[in-house]
């Protein structure tokens, strides 16, 4: 066994500082957690170079006495502890006293800082953990900390740093997540010489959020305010219309400690339970306050995690303060003009007027008459083919009758003079290209009539479109057979074997109106260090400043696409993959960019469209299930209906 040998000191404080500082993030959430320990009621943070060259924060708080001042930079040296039983009544945000000395550890620090009853100032200076002068210093009442050369002196711990715009990203979500906290206190954050976020510190958790997460948060947010057994809840969540993709904006504050609970993540999401789609997830600030021997906050080094004595009690303090808050605000979500898009896929989109026509008394009637008669004899079937041509219609011969039609007439259409041929179907919309520039009549060439062959293995192979379900189902007659094809299922799973197989072409569409995204800081990290694979999706990124990233064209597959879902969304999984993502979590990626891309179930289509959908299924030969698991089709035999309504004896 190797000897055994006792650290020096130096050695010691650089591994315990490195429990405390990961990163330039970690250094900026202690010194604000200070600030605010010493009553300040404006906070004001400044970085440069991502934090990593500069740190300043400066708060009007009640400064740290002369004779302190060195005493505060020592390992284990606090105000807010003095002997055991403090620990379990701890209201304060800092109590370790580990902070300070971590950073000079690592860093070159300087403080001035002046009380109320001091006439002069304090400069203090230490680099490295080692002292340095201290002097008489002219400054305002409250503390001023200057941190420079994060990890100056520990470079292995300095190469494990990231860029300077996502270490800058995490500084900014460590000041807006003490904003959100602390209402009451004005923070103003400045990156590189600009103002990226101030707030006004006037109390209301409104206005924190209107600064920090954006206009459209604080107009969908729904005000929460409960109490139950000594425990009281407050702040915003949003409204169900208003899910996103991911939980990046749930933040949970503990006697306005932010901290990430499993227990009270689950108790939001139960609360929204049947009023969000799959995949979708709330947002909120919510402060929970509790007794202080109720929680335990000395159970992580960053304080970031906490446990509480009795878990049930803050899951019902969570759930039904929101279930109370969302019952009281059942608001139907307000659609704006920006709002409803034109959808291609719809059966029935806008058109124009159809052209006047002339009609006399007894044509007027007949036609009348023929439209009650279709509308007495409703049909499952939204669709039919185009009649074949019937054979001309001799004088004297009997003409058939209305009954026979395989079509309702409509307005647009007269009725049709003794001795014609019946009408041909038209459709109201016209054939869409689902993708790949091919024209739908190919697709639907491949329709033969109902007698043919044995079936054969190919499920789709001389199967003949003849309707569309509920909106969401294709009917395909293949012999013996039935077909039901979920046109999302099937479309989703060509588009998530396109995009694995060679992506989604070079060609973009330029969007008539860009769309922009708003991310926390770290999603928006993480999408900016992987614009590449989201460009080779079809969507193209680009920073727009202020936590929003902008999307200004797409693969022309997308265009119809949920862009902000797609976006939102895979930046939860980039965040959780840690900035990459393995071959699973990649899959995962593409089945979010597919199914958001594929045709909406209950959105009306026409029938070209959907021939052209059953085309490109037979010519895959892969899509038997969607990525998701679920089956693309199912088939039910004659043999099977028959059976049902009795034809079989």
């Amino acid at each position: 066994m190797a000897k055994i040998n006792v650290l020096d000191k130096q050695v010691a404080e650089l591994i315990a500082a490195g429990e405390v500082v990961e990163r330039p993030a970690s250094i900026v959430k202690e010194l604000v957690e200070n600030a605010v320990d010493a009553g300040a009621t404006k906070v004001t943070v400044e970085i440069q170079g991502g934090g990593i060259r500069y740190i300043r924060v400066t708060d009007n708080g009640t400064g740290i006495a002369r004779e302190d001042v060195e005493n505060a930079f020592l390992r284990h040296a606090t105000s807010k502890v003095k002997n055991e039983e403090d620990l379990t009544r701890i209201m304060t945000m800092g109590f370790r006293g580990e902070a300070l000395a971590s950073i000079a550890a690592m860093c070159r620090v300087e403080l001035l800082t002046r009380t109320a009853e001091e006439i002069a100032g304090t400069r203090y200076a230490i680099s490295g953990g080692e002292p340095g002068e201290l002097s008489d210093a002219g400054c305002p009442t409250g503390t001023t900390i200057t941190v420079r050369d994060v990890f100056f002196n520990t470079p292995a711990r300095m190469k494990f740093l990231k860029k300077d715009v996502s270490e800058g990203n995490s500084v900014a979500a460590a000041v807006e997540k003490a904003a959100l906290g602390n209402p009451g206190v004005a923070f103003k954050f400045l990156r590189d010489g600009g103002v990226r976020l101030q707030t006004p510190g006037d109390g209301q958790v409104l206005s924190a959020v209107r600064c920090v997460l954006g206009r459209e948060f604080s107009e969908n947010a729904v005000p929460v305010r409960y109490e139950a057994n000594g425990l009281t809840l407050d702040g915003v969540i949003s409204r169900p219309s208003f899910a996103r993709g991911s939980r990046g904006l749930q933040n949970f504050f503990i006697n306005t400690r932010f901290v990430r609970s499993k227990t009270c993540m689950a108790a939001l999401e139960e609360s929204y339970r049947n009023t969000l789609m799959v995949g979708r997830y709330p947002s909120c600030v919510l402060n929970l306050t509790v007794p202080p021997q109720a929680v335990d906050v000395n159970v992580h080094p960053a304080k970031i995690e906490v446990r509480f004595a009795n878990e049930k009690s803050i899951f019902d303090l969570v759930y039904y303060g929101c279930k109370t808050a969302l019952g009281a605000n059942r608001l139907a979500p307000e659609i704006k003009a920006e709002d409803v898009k034109y959808n291609p896929f719809a059966a029935n989109p806008d058109q124009a007027a159809p052209a006047q026509q002339r009609l006399s008394v007894g044509e007027y009637k007949e036609l009348l008459e023929k439209r009650l008669k279709a509308e007495r004899s409703p049909s499952v079937l939204e669709y039919t083919y185009r009649p074949a041509p019937a054979a001309p219609v001799h004088a004297g011969a009997d003409v058939p009758p209305p009954s026979d039609y395989d079509a309702p007439l409509s307005v647009e259409s007269p009725p049709p003079a003794v001795g014609t041929a019946p009408p041909a179907l038209t459709f109201h919309a016209e054939p869409v290209t689902l993708f790949f520039d091919k024209e739908p009549a190919e697709a639907a060439s491949s329709s033969i009539p109902e007698e043919g062959p044995a079936a054969p293995r190919d499920p789709y192979e001389n199967a003949r479109v003849i309707g569309e379900l509920f909106g969401t189902y294709v009917l395909l007659e293949r012999g013996d057979e039935l077909v039901l094809v979920d046109k999302h299922a099937a479309h989703e799973r060509l588009l998530f074997n396109r995009i694995v197989a060679g992506g989604v072409g070079e060609d973009r569409q330029m969007l008539l109106t860009p769309v922009s995204v708003k991310l926390s800081p770290e999603e928006h990290a993480a999408v900016l260090e992987n614009a590449s694979l989201l460009a080779g999706a079809g969507i193209p990124v680009e920073d727009f400043g202020d936590g929003f990233v902008l999307v200004r064209e797409v693969a022309p597959i997308l265009a119809d696409a949920d862009i902000a879902g797609i976006v939102s969304e895979c930046a939860d999984k980039l965040l959780r993959g840690g900035g990459k993502l393995l071959p699973r979590q990649l899959e995962d990626f593409y089945h979010t960019v597919a199914c958001r891309a594929a045709i909406k179930a209950h959105d009306r289509t026409p029938v070209p469209s959907l021939a052209e959908l059953i085309e490109m299924l037979r010519q895959d030969g892969d899509a038997d299930h969607c990525p998701h698991g679920r089956p693309v089709s199912v088939r039910m035999r004659r043999h099977e209906i028959e059976k049902k309504f009795g034809r079989l004896g």
